[in-house]
């Protein structure tokens, strides 16, 4: 049982008797990567605050108390003026404040090659520069908490030094790099993997590769999608067990399509694609993925039902190790009051979401964002 004052837990106490052996309570889950939903596209030339709040109530649906705004390469001036609409919206709107903690920029200091490009178009792909970040920081207001970028470029190690001097997380993603770049920039100061097993070549050697560099080095957290299409079950296994859940991270990476009846779609990244009825999307007539589309939610339950781990191990992924990168995720006297009760039974395919509370406030969520209402 967990007991509110204002916006902070109070106090936590275990419950005598529970409700029924399928529900759950757990602080609310933390999506370090999105980058859109329902129709919402924060990588849209047209974005504007009302899509940024349409989003992130609808991410409250799904029990995301917390996401990371996630902006993909693009030329500077779109990055810059999406990273300006984000601060506006988080300015103007207490929900957006306390959802969103900062923005997470995936590239475009990535590698240029297909396969470790993925879906970032080849035209914007640029070496890591300084005075672009500090460009980016002045258009959100330092905004800026988060960047995945390739080590590969030799210019890497000094800017991440300079990035992590900003207390900004640099994580490693979209690349072929060597071993010794790796390292480099491991040395240099970054922490975290980017979608580890996705953003990468078709074809790697047998050993080393980036790989087993990343999954090899402890200073590195991983991100995973759990979603059954960008990892299959028994290479999330393995990965799991050389991370640990303890240096893992579940992220759900949706982009706007997530959401969407199953069909064709024409969109800005991946141009013909098809949204399939298992949630896979694919770029039209071929097997290469176009995206994510399986809410957080559901990456836990996947993880529960397919990986051999308890589900409160799946849980934590997507709480407390996330949260740790913006004080979050935690069921705490002093925490926030951020906390989802759901249902799940074994090998369930996902979790029902039944209450929201952020903040010490109740939303009823049936599938879509209801009127918010004080706590008693």
């Amino acid at each position: 049982m967990v007991h509110c004052e204002e916006d902070r837990i109070a106090d936590v106490q275990p419950c005598a008797v529970r409700e029924s052996a399928d529900t759950w309570l757990c602080p609310g889950l933390v999506d370090l990567q999105v980058n859109g939903y329902r129709g919402d596209d924060l990588n849209a030339d047209h974005l504007d605050s009302n899509a940024v709040r349409t989003l992130a109530r609808n991410l409250l649906a799904t029990g995301v108390t917390t996401f990371v705004p996630t902006l993909i390469t693009a030329p500077e001036p779109n990055l810059l003026r999406n990273l300006g609409v984000i601060a506006e919206a988080r300015r103007s709107d207490p929900l957006l404040l306390h959802m969103i903690p900062f923005v997470h920029v995936e590239g475009p200091h990535i590698d240029p090659a297909d396969g470790p490009r993925g879906a970032h178009p080849a035209e914007y792909v640029r070496p890591p520069d300084v005075p672009e970040f500090l460009r980016w920081q002045e258009a959100s207001g330092n905004l800026v908490g988060m960047v995945t970028l390739s080590p590969h470029d030799s210019g890497a190690p000094a800017y991440i030094r300079t990035l992590v001097e900003w207390g900004v997380h640099v994580s490693l993603g979209h690349t072929n790099a060597t071993h010794d770049q790796i390292r480099a920039a491991v040395d240099a100061g970054a922490r975290l993997s980017t979608h580890l097993g996705n953003g990468i070549s078709q074809v790697l050697p047998r050993h080393p590769n980036p790989i087993w560099t990343q999954l090899a080095d402890d200073r590195l957290t991983a991100t995973f999608i759990a979603d059954g299409h960008h990892l299959p079950a028994e290479a999330l296994i393995a990965m799991l067990r050389a991370k640990t859940p303890a240096r893992s991270i579940l992220i759900s990476d949706l982009v706007a399509l997530a959401g969407l009846p199953p069909g064709q779609y024409a969109t800005p990244v991946g141009g013909s694609v098809e949204l399939h009825s298992d949630g896979r999307l694919s770029v039209s007539g071929t097997g290469y993925l176009a995206g994510a589309t399986t809410p957080l939610k559901d990456c836990v339950a996947w993880v529960a039902s397919h990986t051999g781990l308890f589900l409160g191990e799946s849980l934590r992924m997507a709480t407390t190790n996330p949260g740790r990168l913006a004080h979050r995720g935690v069921l705490a006297p002093g925490e926030p009051a951020d906390l989802i009760r759901f249902g799940w039974h074994d090998r369930a395919s996902s979790l029902q979401i039944e209450q929201v509370v952020l903040q010490g406030k109740i939303f009823d969520c049936d599938g879509h964002c209801a009127a918010i209402t004080e706590s008693k």
